[in-house]
């Protein structure tokens, strides 16, 4: 991710280890490659998801209208783009989110040097 970090910054988007620092409420944007997605059959349809940045982890909330609004691109990208609401107390940070977007994880560098 620190390869995309000037694109990332460039979008307002912040990273996951400034999560900490925001105050609950703040509505931000953040982007990682998504490490894990989970729907507890207890939480509601309410699906978790972790992404992941070169400074660690941000646990992401996405609600079950904003998963059947976005369910192709939450379910098949690999990294996202996730605009949402800081939620913190207790020490946990949570975004909950309420956007989500495709992140192209393919960077536009030259041919690599093989074997020169």
């Amino acid at each position: 991710m620190q390869y995309l970090r000037a694109l990332l910054t460039k979008r307002g988007a912040i990273t996951t280890a400034e999560l900490a620092r925001i105050e609950d409420g703040t509505r931000v944007w953040v982007g990682g490659a998504v490490t894990h997605r989970q729907r507890p059959a207890t939480a509601g349809g309410i699906t978790f998801l972790n992404l992941e940045d070169e400074t660690g982890m941000a646990n992401v909330l996405v609600s079950p209208g904003l998963w059947n609004r976005q369910r192709i691109v939450a379910r098949t990208s690999a990294a996202l783009l996730i605009r949402g609401q800081v939620q913190a107390g207790e020490g946990v940070v949570t975004l909950v989110a309420d956007r989500l977007e495709h992140l192209n994880l393919a960077m536009a560098t030259g041919p690599s040097r093989d074997f020169r």
